[in-house]
């Protein structure tokens, strides 16, 4: 399986490092955007029903959100529904990026197990949208020196976050909403959020809430490629795929 993967990963981008050097590499973390006055929406777990509703109040207010999708989370990303949402979100023009395939804390994992996580979801959004991610969050925010060695040769950057709406950690809608009023009026040069596609508060109440007030403030809301100057994806956009035998979890 390793092997199958490393193979795929040297098609995919070019590799030209040996083996050995690209275990001995580790992938960059980010955890914040450099580009003044923007805000990186980003929203993680899906794809789920409220995928349509967040993307359009995004669109509405002419900003990017960028969706972190896993594989078979809350729904298998081969289901026809969750084929059609992450569909939606690239044609809309937000980022697509890696949340893994089973939102497994990758620092319990092997290194096989780990690539297999990674591999799996980048495989179906190939599939799916034509697309491999530059950037893969991992669950929890968790990872390691073997995470960032598995991460770097599938050439993938670790994604986190300086502010977390805390929709996903027990905050109500009003909690969220303080949370990102307090910090705009600190009003930081940017700002790269955490938010979750699975919390209907957060599309339909807070979302709008967090919209408009960072707009007010002049933020600029993009993508996490676009706030830090780096591709949303590996090597040339590729064709979706048809659906078949292999399209299941």
């Amino acid at each position: 399986m390793l092997a199958a993967a490393l193979l795929a990963v040297y098609l995919a981008v070019g590799a030209l490092a040996s083996p050995l050097q690209m275990r001995q590499g580790e992938a960059r973390v980010i955890t914040s955007c450099v580009e003044p006055n923007t805000a990186a929406l980003t929203f993680d777990d899906g794809p789920w029903v409220y995928l349509y509703d967040v993307s359009k109040a995004l669109t509405a207010a002419n900003a990017t959100g960028t969706f972190f999708f896993n594989g078979n989370n809350y729904a298998c990303i081969y289901d026809p529904d969750s084929v059609k949402r992450v569909v939606y979100a690239y044609q809309h023009g937000h980022q697509i990026g890696s949340h893994t395939w089973s939102h497994k804390d990758l620092t319990t994992l092997s290194l096989d197990d780990i690539h297999n996580e990674m591999w799996l979801v980048e495989q179906a959004l190939q599939k799916i949208v034509g697309v491999t991610p530059a950037f893969m969050r991992p669950p929890y925010g968790n990872y390691n020196a073997l995470v960032r060695q598995v991460s770097y040769i599938r050439g993938q950057i670790l994604a986190l976050w300086d502010f977390d709406s805390g929709d996903s950690t027990g905050s109500t809608p009003a909690q969220s909403e303080a949370a990102y009023e307090e910090l705009i009026k600190k009003h930081p040069s940017n700002l790269l959020a955490l938010n979750h596609e699975t919390y209907e508060t957060t599309a339909h109440q807070v979302l709008p809430f967090a919209i408009q007030k960072l707009q007010a403030a002049g933020y600029r809301l993009v993508s996490l490629a676009e706030c830090t100057g780096l591709p949303a994806y590996q090597g040339a956009i590729g064709s979706p795929g048809v659906p078949d035998s292999t399209w299941h979890c």
